[in-house]
């Protein structure tokens, strides 16, 4: 089933909700009431190209819960799976469309795109593997029993994307109680973007990638579950001043922080206080904070 644009004027009987349901934490509570959730960054990229069907189900072997991903949309209107801007540098696109410079997912249509290699970049063994659809992405993250952290990727280049993913999460089973309690939360680095989905679907739980100033998170509270900043910019003061404001849902904000590799410094950042870390090696960094009691 592909999804075209979906028109505005949908939107009302699209928000057609019973009731707003709070979204549950991701995580159980340890003994002191905090436990930090390990996410993996676009699946298993150290294990399969990130971004794949192989990907997630690599992140699953190695026992990863909750795993990231990346929506953009095609020239035709399709909704796919990858994190830059080009086609460039994960698949073969410059050798089977050598004339499309810069070769932005914006430009292509599916059928298109499906005619690419998305996995001999990364090993040989991974000849063949596609660039999946978000249709293709869910279904298999539902048969693998796994929890989204969904990016909406340059929003900005996409207008109406936000009603857009919404519509095809909702066609795909993932806006039912269940899913939105416990297994769905949507992030964009624009701020625009993730006010849109609160609006759209106000039961569904929202992060803001970056780090606002500490004057402005009362502004994100109104419309975010969580401030998704880099790790760069974490300190116990920030981590504070987050946690210290309620989100929409009258709950705690949140803070998953990005990109951590290093077992260390996610333990260190556990300590801090963060709610999530986001990682190309999610199993080490779980195996961390289950070494450490974080």
């Amino acid at each position: 089933m592909r999804i075209r644009p979906v028109a505005t004027a949908l939107a009302g009987a699209f928000l057609g909700l019973s009731a707003v349901v709070l979204p549950g934490t991701p995580a159980q509570a340890a003994a002191n009431g905090h436990r930090t959730v390990a996410v993996a960054h676009r699946g298993a990229p150290t294990h399969a190209p990130e971004n794949t069907l192989a990907s997630i189900d690599a992140a699953r072997r190695l026992g990863d819960l909750w795993v990231e991903n990346d929506v953009q949309r095609t020239k035709d209107g399709e909704l796919v799976i990858l994190h830059d801007n080009s086609l460039a540098r994960t698949t073969d696109v410059e050798q089977v469309f050598p004339d499309r410079k810069p070769w932005n997912v914006k430009d292509f249509t599916l059928d298109e795109i499906e005619k690419l290699d998305a996995g001999s970049w990364f090993s040989p063994e991974f000849e063949g593997e596609r660039v999946p659809t978000l249709e293709e992405y869910m279904d298999e993250v539902e048969e693998n029993g796994q929890r989204l952290l969904l990016e909406l990727k340059s929003p900005e280049l996409y207008p109406g994307i936000e009603l857009q993913t919404l519509t095809e999460l909702r066609r795909d089973g993932w806006l039912d109680r269940s899913h939105v309690k416990r297994r769905l939360i949507v992030q964009s680095f624009n701020a625009d973007a993730v006010r849109t989905v609160h609006a759209l679907r106000p039961d569904v739980k929202t992060g803001f990638l970056g780090t606002p100033a500490v004057a402005d998170l009362p502004t994100y509270a109104e419309f975010c579950d969580q401030i998704n900043p880099n790790y760069t910019t974490v300190t116990p003061g920030y981590v504070e001043a987050v946690h210290g404001l309620k989100g929409p849902h009258d709950r705690r904000l949140q803070l998953y922080t990005w990109t951590v590799d290093d077992g260390a410094k996610a333990v260190s950042l556990a300590r801090m206080g963060a709610d999530g870390i986001i990682s190309n090696k999610a199993d080490e960094i779980r195996d961390a904070l289950e070494t450490s009691g974080g």
